[in-house]
């Protein structure tokens, strides 16, 4: 089979490299050994840091984006949370969803923001009206209209889930047809049968596998210093000393290979996030009937 090349476009670092903490050479070879297991292009997604940290790492990030093609933009996946829902992150760094509080650490080189759309104060309108993705997540929900974002961010993680009464961030996401949807395939942050009910609910062209990656992924640590927080890693997930998952040690290609020796891949769960940020293919990548890569 084959297959457009991979993109990540939500991914905290592997092999060792943190994008909390990288400097401009870790993650240039970051990108080359990704390039060598088919994942073409990746947003360096940072987690809610404080604001001082995040403006130093966008610039890294950017000054890394002009050594290889690989990086396509930043995600920021932080400091506009819901408490309620802030999983791993360390909610003393969260701010209220305002312009000026975003105007803190914008630059354009954000592609992607993850926020709480119901604590909403004007910023959702600002990002759209700048190109940025916004995107559900971390959150409880959010209204139609202008307040509705582009995606929900590792949908069904870290958001108010499917509910009979009321409204959900879950519901919504999977009931809008116009609205994207990320998920974490991996086999630990998502039942089969949730995959199986997204799959089938959501047009095959709004799905974005995502791996939600995290630095300790393919490295020899068994445990990290992750958004404040001590990670350990048991060799099959990572979680905080609470429990709390704390993101994927796998990254896309063996995601893809999961779902494939289930029967639940599509080549649309590739594609999708090409359409969504208006990216130019680039060659192709090639997979055997163990959905292992074999060339490209």
């Amino acid at each position: 089979m084959k297959t457009l090349p991979i993109i990540e476009q939500h991914f905290h670092g592997a092999y060792g490299v943190d994008f909390n903490k990288a400097g401009v050479n870790e993650i240039v070879e970051l990108s080359f050994k990704l390039r060598q297991i088919g994942i073409a292009g990746f947003f360096p997604t940072l987690v809610t840091d404080s604001v001082e940290n995040t403006v130093k790492q966008i610039a890294i990030i950017k000054e890394a984006s002009k050594k290889c093609e690989g990086i396509l933009g930043i995600h920021l996946e932080g400091i506009f949370l819901n408490p309620l829902k802030k999983g791993i992150h360390n909610e003393s760094h969260f701010l209220p969803l305002t312009v000026d509080n975003y105007k803190k650490i914008e630059d354009e080189f954000i592609k992607i923001v993850t926020l709480a759309p119901e604590l909403d104060e004007g910023l959702i309108s600002y990002l759209k009206g700048k190109g940025v993705k916004v995107q559900a997540g971390h959150c409880i929900g959010w209204q139609e209209g202008e307040y509705k974002p582009n995606a929900s961010t590792h949908t069904f993680n870290a958001m108010s889930g499917i509910t009979h009464r009321g409204v959900s961030t879950v519901l919504s996401a999977l009931i809008d047809d116009d609205v994207y949807t990320e998920v974490i395939a991996d086999g630990v942050h998502v039942s089969d049968d949730a995959l199986k009910l997204l799959f089938k609910t959501k047009p095959q062209n709004k799905v974005i596998l995502v791996s939600d990656s995290l630095p300790i992924t393919y490295s020899d640590e068994k445990e990290t210093t992750f958004a404040d927080s001590k990670i350990y890693y048991d060799g099959k997930k990572a979680t905080s000393a609470e429990g709390t998952i704390a993101g994927s040690t796998k990254l896309l290609p063996e995601i893809i290979k999961i779902l494939g020796q289930k029967g639940l891949f599509n080549p649309n769960y590739i594609e999708n996030v090409y359409t969504y940020h208006g990216i130019e293919p680039k060659g192709e990548i090639v997979w055997d009937d163990e959905w292992n890569i074999v060339a490209g």
